[in-house]
């Protein structure tokens, strides 16, 4: 995004999700969570639009009643999704490789995804115990990249997933971006591997004397 998003846009916006909210938890049995205000003073710092950012909020949601609403999926595997600029990333534990290709297939169904990466564990569901260790790193990984000096970087556009000790970095970001991002976060005792899901935009051009206001 090349600017800040309106006022106007913002609340519009907000309106949707919350329509988005009731229509799904009306639509099923599944309990549906929406933490806090979404609409934060991080989106005025978002790359996506205003109308990708409630985009990424329904498709979380979507996959989540999609989830519950088949037994097969939900009795068999501890899945979730993240999305990000219409890039849906799967993580968590399913029994089979079968099981989470399946969800896979679901979420690319959704409207508006345009890709899935598919990053789930075949094995048995992490416990508490490994949960809080994740939510620490995540904590400790926010931490570190808001310490990252570099021209017009904002940490508040990196997302930052972790599961099982994993990191997966989202987010529109520079290479250069991408890169010091990444090596904070692979020095953080505790992370077991970093993973780049980002999608990449061209460095701004420094404006030139020459160049018109």
């Amino acid at each position: 995004m090349n600017g800040a998003p309106s006022l106007h846009r913002l609340a519009l916006a907000a309106l949707l999700l919350g329509a988005a909210v009731v229509n799904i938890g009306l639509s099923g049995c599944a309990p549906v969570v929406v933490a806090g205000a979404t609409y934060s003073a991080a989106v005025v710092y978002d790359r996506r639009s205003a109308d990708v950012v409630i985009d990424d909020e329904v498709i979380e949601l979507q996959a989540r009643d999609a989830f519950f609403k088949n037994p097969d999926l939900s009795d068999r595997s501890q899945l979730k999704v993240t999305s990000y600029n219409h890039t849906a990333l799967i993580t968590g534990q399913a029994e089979t490789a079968q099981v989470a290709d399946r969800f896979a297939r679901v979420v690319a169904q959704l409207p508006k995804v345009k890709q899935v990466y598919n990053e789930a564990e075949i094995g048995p569901e992490i416990g508490i115990g490994q949960l809080g260790k994740d939510a620490i790193l995540t904590s400790r990984a926010k931490l570190a990249i808001q310490s990252i000096k570099l021209p017009g970087f904002d940490a508040l556009r990196v997302k930052v997933v972790t599961e099982n000790g994993v990191v997966y970095l989202m987010g529109l970001v520079t290479p250069e971006e991408a890169d010091a991002t990444a090596e904070k976060v692979r020095r953080i005792p505790g992370v077991q591997r970093v993973v780049k899901i980002f999608e990449y935009i061209e460095p701004k051009r420094p404006r030139q004397p020459s160049d018109t206001a």
